[in-house]
């Protein structure tokens, strides 16, 4: 760590606060997202102080700060920081929390507490934080003596972002962030305390690499299955380099989208519930599945015993308790993906590269039968033309893509084509609505000279509409293209194919309107609900609304051209369905494809 100790004070002495946030800077920090309160007053103003290294951001809301720490390490793959006060600050990151544990973001969420002398005797805005946050961190802190804040952040970084990366929540009682030491008394780089806490890897076995390539050599269907750990481990270069050498086509989890080239001919796309037909098909008919950093979850699998089940499945994972987890590896190998990937590049020759003629001309086959599509929808503006045309407009820009949750989050998946890692950000593992907006804030606060949008639904827009406020007092020109269907789509599309179409809350718009109860037309009205170009305007953003594809693409361009923070509001219909779909639970041969 450097030193570059900034702390204001003139008595040589240092408090607990104070240590945290000089902690942040040597760790490199250089942007947290921090909401003040009672029990967090101190860590604000030892924030201020240390203003030249670390730069605070005041979102709207707990919820969206997290999230936006979280578009910080998605985006980099550094460390994400996030702030919030005692009781209802703190509860507010739960939800952002839980999202970065299942989708494995490494974080610092650092929480103000009462002081220790009222702690469990319902102080005002308590909250008992270690057990609440228990189960959706990697490890909780509670921090009782000055003595060892700045070993407890050093632990908490170093938890965060080694082996399976994921959040670390340290809370701060107030009295031990107002408690002083001597400034000559404090280590800045102080022993680790870890008993038990061991991430190293094994190294890929040679004896490993011998029976992977032995599989390769005989294989004629295989498939590789890549997801989020291949972007943890900054795979991607190594895997793109096996998967053209040996001829393997290539699929992607919703998590694993831009590892490998989304434009490449040998990409299969995304696979699963809404995964291309192709990608389901070939991982159906593998006879060998090759699959690195990912989970086996159950919105790839489907009905899990009947997944992949006509070969052998070679599981690369970084943490162990997921080989053998849902599914059984014939060859398991608990390791870093790209250590194991460099390994078997090393290791490859000619004799090991099958003859995949026969397979690349099946899913050939399949690709042309099944491709990715829309109806022709005359003026209107379909969710997946939308989509598709910004990719159109933008592929050549250094273009990161943040999404809500929802159908619009699918169609981003399937339309927008992802050529490397890390310029999408979704959240993947626990679907929370709201992501969007407050994640591609956080890319841009990371990455302020690329092109960052938030592609989001009405529905899931609304959860975080508040850090609008943000973009505009932070000065950080997000686009936000709004796929407005004035409906909650994915549960509407539910309701259509399994529910007869009753209508049960799904409608955005007046209680009294007749599409509350599914009784409309289906025509969209004139006036949607909310009026978002207003809202936009309000917060100082300009806005635009369009209705009709022929001046679509040009208000999409005048958007993209913008030097400011932009919302078009993009009105869609709401019959549209995410296809291909595997329900819940089901198998490849009952995919719906229409």
């Amino acid at each position: 760590m450097t030193a570059v100790t900034n702390v204001e004070n003139t008595t040589q002495t240092i408090n607990g606060a104070q240590i945290l946030v000089e902690m942040l800077v040597r760790l490199g920090v250089e942007t947290i997202y921090a909401y003040p309160g009672g029990a967090s007053m101190p860590l604000h103003q030892a924030l201020r102080e240390q203003r030249e290294q670390i730069r605070t951001i005041l979102p709207r809301h707990e919820q969206g700060g997290c999230f936006a720490a979280q578009g910080i390490a998605r985006a980099t793959g550094k460390i994400g920081v996030v702030m919030g006060t005692s009781g209802p600050g703190a509860t507010n990151l739960v939800t952002g929390i839980a999202d970065a544990k299942l989708d494995s973001i490494p974080m610092i969420c650092i929480t103000g507490q009462v002081p220790q002398a009222v702690i469990g005797s319902d102080a005002f805005q308590e909250t008992p934080m270690v057990e609440v946050c228990g189960a959706i961190t990697k490890h909780q802190y509670m921090i009782t003596d000055v003595r060892d804040v700045a070993r407890v952040m050093k632990e908490a970084y170093h938890i965060a972002m080694t082996g399976r990366p994921g959040p670390v929540l340290v809370d701060v009682p107030k009295d031990v962030q107002l408690q002083t030491l001597p400034l000559s008394a404090v280590d800045f780089d102080p022993p680790m305390n870890l008993p038990g806490y061991r991430p190293e890897t094994r190294t890929i076995a040679p004896e490993q690499v011998r029976q992977i390539l032995a599989a390769v050599r005989r294989s004629k269907r295989p498939v590789l299955y890549v997801g989020g750990g291949c972007i943890n481990s900054e795979a991607s270069a190594e895997l793109t380099k096996f998967a053209l050498r040996t001829g393997i086509p290539v699929t992607m989890t919703v998590m694993g989208l831009g590892v490998f080239p989304g434009t490449h001919t040998q990409s299969l796309h995304m696979l699963g519930m809404h995964g291309t037909v192709y990608a389901n098909y070939a991982v159906d008919q593998a006879d060998l599945l090759l699959a690195f950093g990912v989970r086996f979850d159950d919105r790839v699998t489907g009905k899990l015993e009947e997944f992949a089940k006509h070969g052998k499945i070679v599981h690369v994972d970084i943490d162990a308790s997921e080989i053998h987890k849902n599914k059984e590896a014939h060859i398991p190998v608990h390791g870093d993906v790209r250590q194991a990937l460099e390994a078997l590049n090393a290791a490859l020759t000619a004799e090991d590269i099958p003859d995949l003629t026969e397979w690349h001309q099946q899913i050939a086959g399949w690709k042309a039968k099944f491709p990715l599509g829309y109806a022709d929808a005359g003026d209107k503006i379909l969710q997946q033309y939308a989509i598709e045309e910004l990719w159109r407009q933008t592929q050549n820009r250094d273009t990161y893509v943040a999404v809500g949750v929802g159908q619009h989050q699918m169609w981003a998946a399937q339309f927008y084509k992802f050529d490397k890692p890390r310029r999408w950000l979704s959240s993947s593992g626990l679907g929370t609505m709201g992501f969007g907006l407050p994640a591609a804030m956080g890319v841009q606060t990371a990455c302020p000279d690329s092109l960052v949008i938030d592609i989001d639904g009405d529905g899931s827009f609304q959860m975080n509409i508040q850090e609008l406020g943000t973009l505009t007092c932070e000065k950080l020109p997000v686009k936000i293209l709004l796929l407005n269907n004035q409906h909650l789509g994915m549960v509407v599309q539910w309701e259509d194919r399994f529910m007869s179409g009753r209508r049960a809350h799904t409608y955005l718009g007046p209680v009294d309107h007749p599409e509350a109860l599914g009784e409309g037309d289906g025509t969209m009205p004139m006036e949607t609900f909310p009026n978002f170009v207003k809202i936009a305007e309000g917060y100082g953003i300009k806005a635009r609304q369009v209705r009709s594809r022929a001046e679509y693409p040009a208000a999409l361009a005048e958007m993209l051209a913008y030097d400011g923070p932009y919302l078009l509001d993009v009105i869609c219909p709401y019959q549209e369905h995410v296809l291909p779909m595997i329900p819940s639970g089901r198998t490849v041969r009952e995919i719906i494809t229409k």
